[in-house]
């Protein structure tokens, strides 16, 4: 075996390169297109609310949108304009929001902030519930007049949408796991006083820190 000094091998320098530019990564690929299927009854409500949904997705995201009615559902894609690569993604998870539920003034909260994100769940994931009980439980996360929800919203700082035996929360992941634990009480039979003292001690705690 030869023995050879390391010190005597020529030594090339490492090439040095600068970062490659978003554009240039975009261009190298195809624009990305996304479908996002629409609930045969938000249809309507999506009609309505076109001009406020396609807007924020032309203007602050640079993406091409349109609504294909026959196959029910919102294609947006990239184009040459779109700067942000994360933008698409923004983009389906408003429209996605949207087709939820939820109203578009919070659902457009996901394109301005970066930290908040979608959870979904349903009752029979916490517990298994038929026939009168399971509506009860439904009846006890609304309470009279909404009053229960727009508490636990208020109180967590989140959205929530109750569509039948499923429940979607809107919020930052801190905010979604107070909400999820104040809903998962009630559905278990937690009275609603006992759920809102839990939600007094924790936004007094929240507020706390924020100083």
């Amino acid at each position: 075996m030869i023995d050879t000094d390391p010190s005597a091998l020529p030594q090339a320098d490492a090439p040095a390169f600068p970062p490659l530019p978003a554009s240039a990564q975009r261009s190298a690929l195809k624009s990305e297109i996304r479908r996002i299927p629409i609930p045969p009854h938000r249809m309507t409500p999506l009609k309505k609310d076109w001009v406020n949904i396609f807007s924020p997705l032309t203007e602050m995201l640079q993406l091409q949108v349109r609504m294909n009615v026959q196959r029910k559902c919102v294609e947006i894609r990239t184009s040459k304009h779109t700067k942000d690569i994360g933008a698409i993604q923004k983009g389906a998870d408003f429209v996605k929001a949207y087709a939820l539920g939820f109203d578009v003034n919070d659902a457009i909260a996901l394109l301005r902030l970066d930290d908040l994100y979608l959870d979904s769940f349903e009752i029979k994931d916490v517990k298994t519930l038929h026939g009168d009980h399971l509506s009860r439980a439904i009846g006890r996360i609304a309470g009279q007049d909404g009053k229960t929800k727009f508490t636990i919203e208020n109180a967590s700082r989140t959205r929530i949408v109750l569509a039948d035996t499923k429940i979607h929360i809107l919020g930052s992941f801190q905010n979604i796991k107070i909400a999820r634990d104040a809903i998962v009480s009630l559905i278990l039979g937690s009275p609603p006083g006992k759920v809102y003292a839990g939600l007094r001690t924790v936004s007094a705690r929240m507020r706390q820190r924020a100083l």
